[in-house]
């Protein structure tokens, strides 16, 4: 179908569509909404089993493979890795045969008011590209293969074994503060040393880097790409490097490890914990060296429909304080899971029920309340660590993506909790304090107005009086490449911007987008990536907290795609 025809179907079905859409539905999709949508997935790369459809139109070969390579790139994050529906609604063939071929390149080209991103006008698809995913989508989708304990285990290497390892640390760097940064495009984190500012090592992990999580103990960090490869590097080396590796599934997002200590027994860095987003499962390993000990699928029902759900990801993890407890979010089902790892030949799971879509999200200030964002769903979950129960549902912005969240004390509403958006301009604040504050409890009690959307990180520090907030998804490139900051004892008087990228000095055109503030040790210096693509230089900054003012540029060749970055000392005690 030609460009002329195929503007004047979509004419008519969206004048169709503007009448029948519902005020639940999605009024546009923002850029930065396509940008964090359109991520990458591995499992582009994977053999897959194929089925041809008889019903379905023809296709190449080699059709086939740019529009599996296309899906996987663009779709999946949204409609599923089965196509069966997550954020976005489900493609299978019983669905898509019955609307044909022109009518599916017409939503595809142009989008739709319930949240269909326009992928032809916007430039990020050709009309070729519009008609080979037209007709892809009504083929049976592939399937990837699962990867069970045999599979996990034939990954599983123990570089260094742990009688082999030093019995005290052997380097003088100070590493509670050191900072783990993603290099996202080669697969690898730059470990680098907070005082000096210099690069202590380059270390090979898996293929763009999602999160750094220190043990209990602080000595090991334990990293995971969105190959679901995990590496875990020993920071009391001479020069601190992997020492075990395993790889727990297909595409992955959470890691973390073991840290209660009571009455139930000390488990601090006895286990690490990782979550799948294909296969739809977590693994529960040795702390020492990674070795798989269990696996448990998170397929089941969605919370509120209590329909069946084929491949519910594995979000955020993070480990209570209260109870030998992992907290697992499970994304499409809308349930945190309290994984009771005293016992794991008899594995207990609480499961609580919000809303659908978590994703990432932190602990309040006290670490009993951890707030987890049900990102589509433009909610915070509340959930009680100590009591093992849902405290709270809190409406906020459009798509919140807090990161961890920031905690700071409100001058009039105590203790709060904020999280920025994608999808608008908002930061949420909400209130943390249920017995000195009980009116604003689990309430949002302000809204701030920050630069516009494409938000991904907020931060602030106990130390702090600043309220950081990054914007690197926005299509508004002097939005994009700074950052905004918040008196907390003056919020009403707006917000300040600092030009992060024109500070890094970079001589080349990248696009300098400035991502995730992160906190030293101390609390007077703030981190920002200043991430451009892989043939461009990149770099970090570093701000004075107290001035406000530029402290360093760290630049260096071996920084390519810097993004999120991590504090030892920060993430080993949930400081943000």
């Amino acid at each position: 179908m030609s460009q002329p025809h195929l503007s004047l179907l979509a004419g008519l079905l969206l004048a169709g569509l503007a009448l029948t859409a519902t005020a639940q539905d999605k009024k546009a999709v923002t850029p930065a909404e396509m940008n964090y949508q359109a991520g990458g997935s591995p499992l582009g790369n994977e053999a897959m089993y194929q089925s041809t459809n008889p019903k379905a139109p023809p296709m190449t070969q080699a059709e086939f493979d740019l529009a599996r390579k296309t899906y996987f790139e663009r779709c999946a994050g949204c409609h599923g890795v089965l196509r069966k529906g997550a954020t976005g609604k489900p493609l299978t063939p019983d669905i898509t045969l019955g609307k044909g071929t022109d009518y599916l390149k017409v939503f595809i080209a142009y989008g739709s008011p319930a949240g269909m991103p326009n992928w032809l006008t916007s430039g990020e698809m050709d009309e070729k590209t519009v008609d080979v995913m037209a007709r892809y989508i009504q083929h049976d989708a592939p399937v990837p293969p699962e990867f069970g304990m045999a599979q996990i285990k034939q990954t599983w290497k123990v570089i260094v074994p742990p009688a082999q390892r030093p019995t005290k640390k052997m380097n003088n760097y100070n590493i509670e503060n050191i900072f783990s940064t993603t290099l996202r495009d080669t697969g690898e984190v730059a470990l680098i040393d907070g005082d000096t500012k210099k690069i202590i090592n380059i270390v090979k992990t898996g293929y763009a880097v999602h999160i750094s999580r220190t043990s209990a103990s602080g000595r090991y960090l334990f990293v995971i790409g969105r190959d679901a490869k995990i590496n875990m590097i020993d920071l009391w080396m001479p020069t601190p490097d992997n020492v075990a590796e395993v790889r727990i599934g297909l595409e992955a997002r959470s890691v973390d490890t073991s840290k209660y200590k009571g009455k139930e027994g000390d488990f601090t860095d006895k286990l690490a914990i990782a979550g799948a987003y294909w296969p739809p499962q977590y693994v529960i390993m040795d702390g020492d060296t990674l070795e798989p000990k269990k696996i448990v699928s998170t397929r089941g029902m969605v919370v509120g429909t209590q329909e069946y759900h084929p491949e519910p990801r594995v979000a955020s993890i993070v480990a209570s304080h209260f109870k030998p407890e992992f907290v697992v979010n499970v994304k499409e089902t809308g349930k945190t899971l309290m994984v009771d790892y005293s016992n794991l030949d008899a594995l207990k799971v609480t499961e609580i029920g919000s809303a659908p879509f978590l994703h990432d999200g932190g602990w309040d200030s006290t670490k009993r309340y951890f707030m987890v964002a049900a990102n589509n769903s433009n909610k915070i979950s509340v959930i009680d660590a100590k009591e093992g129960k849902l405290a709270a549902l809190v409406d906020v912005g459009k798509i919140p993506h807090p990161g961890r969240g920031a905690n700071f004390i409100h001058p009039t509403f105590g203790p709060v909790w904020a999280t920025g958006h994608l999808g608008d301009e908002t930061i949420s604040l909400i209130g943390t304090d249920p017995k000195g504050h009980k009116a604003q409890a689990f309430k949002q009690v302000a809204v701030l107005k920050g630069p516009g959307g494409g938000a991904l990180f907020i931060k602030s520090h106990p130390k702090s009086t600043h309220l950081y907030s990054d914007s690197p998804l926005n299509p508004d490139p002097k939005v994009s490449q700074s950052v905004v900051v918040f008196d907390i004892k003056n919020l009403d008087k707006g917000y300040v911007t600092l030009p992060i990228a024109e500070w890094a000095d970079l001589k080349d055109d990248g696009a300098k987008r400035v991502v995730q503030p992160e906190y030293n040790k101390a609390g007077d210096e703030v981190w920002f990536s200043v991430w451009s693509a892989k043939n461009k230089q990149s770099a970090l900054v570093v701000v004075d907290d107290k001035t406000l003012k530029l402290k360093a540029v760290i630049k260096d060749p071996k920084l390519i795609t810097p993004t999120g970055h991590f504090n030892v000392y920060n993430t080993q005690h949930d400081v943000y």
